[in-house]
């Protein structure tokens, strides 16, 4: 893949240079809100929770290919409408929960709140999705073309936080870059808006105007579900004040306090979620929309009454994003079932010649580790020593830190009982072009090789018992870039940092 155009990237800067940009870094990230709490080993004692760092972050923004940027970002609206159709198929979720379910716990402890919900009977049709498709551009004898890496349906984070970086990285390009002693290979950058913030924001603001008025005559609001202890809060927090300024109440709310700050009336037949302010008792809100972005891993339930809480939720009338059904389409196993080649599954959800055909393009190969003939197949190649080093195992996770690559794919499977083996899948790894930057992370500069990941942003609202939608959107991108020997590349669990696209 080429650089910039007018030289090597990224720009060679000797140490005064790294100094003053260093600083820049700082100062504009800090002054505009590109910011996480530090972690423990850097804040210390903390109690009062006063401390903030600039996010981790390229000096540059990283060169991507823009024909991949444009497939990526026009696929978007049709990956949103996959989703969302794949989320009111229940009969076609509940098969691949059975097939997983066995060998994972939390899989199924969420079927078994929807289907507690079903029995009752649901009181809320709509649903939205705030979802992020991941890509890495691939390299091969075709040349370069995206390859997804996972579709996210909850807690799609970064939003917030990428649009500061596009800022940035804009700013740099008109006020540092010039100055430096050799700025070729930064002059004439390409640098594409990114409306990540507002893009999201609108959606919720969508599903807030949809939900109407409470007929019990309290005023309407939208909860973030967040987890205690959030590091990554002004990532949250810029949404939040974008969606205040659109006219919504945004109200932040632990996920360990669901049950005690909200609830149903037993007698109210619509099952209205009323949240209650605990800085004023006397204040209550409906709550129109919650957002989740807790609840999407285990250690988010770590007793029988977190459980309690999303049955809670799910059974009001609030809009969830995402719902149970949601949630679980964006399982692993799903992605695996849609790329399986010569499956008509695709068809199933999707029925635009054009859009089957750009989706189908960014799959790669995908295989289950299960009992079926492709299964055993893909089970030779995960436990082979060598046929393993061009694989990575996933389980039905959200998160980041839950991957098994390469060599460490046999020694984890060693650790399963077989029984469990089908609630992975074994995706063959995207091969990426190289690509050179430098990242501030903690205050230190590390320089070398990268991999970029480009994750585009989608708002959907729809009814579970209709067709069509009442919004759907691209809204946005996320550029993540780590060293090109980290395995992951989660921001928040450490191994990524915040960059954006200079088109090439």
């Amino acid at each position: 893949m080429a650089p910039p155009p007018g030289g090597s990237f990224p720009p060679a800067l000797d140490a005064l240079e790294q100094e003053n940009l260093v600083q820049v870094i700082k100062d504009w990230s800090i002054a505009n809100g590109l910011a996480v709490r530090p972690p423990p080993a850097i804040a210390g004692n903390d109690p009062d929770g006063i401390l903030a760092i600039n996010a981790p972050v390229t000096l540059f923004p990283s060169p991507f290919p823009k024909a991949c940027f444009a497939q990526a970002k026009g696929i978007q609206q049709a990956y949103n409408e996959l989703y969302a159709n794949i989320s009111r198929d229940e009969g076609f979720l509940s098969a691949l929960v059975q097939e997983v379910a066995g060998g994972d716990d939390f899989i199924a402890n969420l079927w078994d709140v929807h289907l507690r919900v079903k029995k009752e009977g649901y009181v809320q049709n709509l649903s939205l999705g705030l979802f992020r498709s991941d890509y890495m551009v691939h390299h091969d004898s075709e040349g370069l073309q995206i390859k997804q890496v996972e579709f996210n349906t909850i807690a799609s984070s970064f939003g917030g936080l990428s649009s500061q970086a596009s800022l940035l990285h804009k700013h740099l390009a008109a006020t540092e870059f010039p100055l430096l002693q050799k700025p070729s290979a930064v002059s004439n950058l390409d640098l594409p808006d990114n409306n990540s913030t507002t893009g999201l924001a609108a959606g919720l603001k969508a599903a807030y105007d949809a939900y109407g008025s409470s007929p019990s005559g309290h005023p309407t609001c939208v909860v973030f579900l967040v987890q205690d202890g959030e590091r990554n809060i002004f990532d949250q927090r810029h949404l939040e004040y974008a969606l205040t300024r659109s006219g919504a109440p945004v109200f932040r709310l632990p996920f360990s306090q669901i049950l005690s700050r909200t609830s149903i009336p037993t007698s109210d037949p619509l099952r209205p979620l009323l949240y209650h302010t605990p800085h004023n008792p006397s204040l209550t809100f409906e709550v129109a929309v919650a957002y989740l972005r807790a609840g999407y891993g285990p250690g988010d339930y770590p007793s029988r009454s977190a459980w309690e809480a999303r049955y809670h939720l799910e059974r009001s009338r609030t809009i969830a994003c995402p719902t149970i059904l949601t949630q679980l389409a964006g399982m692993k196993k799903v992605q695996q079932v849609l790329a399986t080649p010569g499956s008509s599954t695709l068809e199933r959800f999707l029925t635009d010649p054009d859009s089957l055909s750009a989706v189908r393009h960014t799959f790669t190969n995908i295989f289950p580790l299960d009992n079926t003939p492709a299964g055993l197949e893909a089970r030779k190649l995960a436990t082979d020593p060598e046929a393993c080093q061009r694989y990575v195992m996933k389980p039905q996770r959200e998160g980041g830190g839950n991957n098994f690559y390469r060599g460490a794919i046999p020694k984890r499977l060693r650790t399963i009982p077989e029984s469990h083996w089908g609630a992975h899948i074994l995706m063959e790894l995207i091969t990426p072009p190289p690509v050179a930057n430098v990242i501030l992370r903690n205050g230190k500069l590390e320089q070398g090789g990268v991999i970029c990941e480009l994750g585009v942003y989608g708002t959907c609202l729809w009814d579970q018992n209709a067709t069509g939608f009442l919004h759907n959107e691209e809204s946005g991108y996320l550029l993540r870039t780590k060293g090109d020997q980290s395995e992951e590349g989660g921001v928040a669990a450490g191994y990524g940092c915040m960059d954006s696209v200079a088109l090439v």
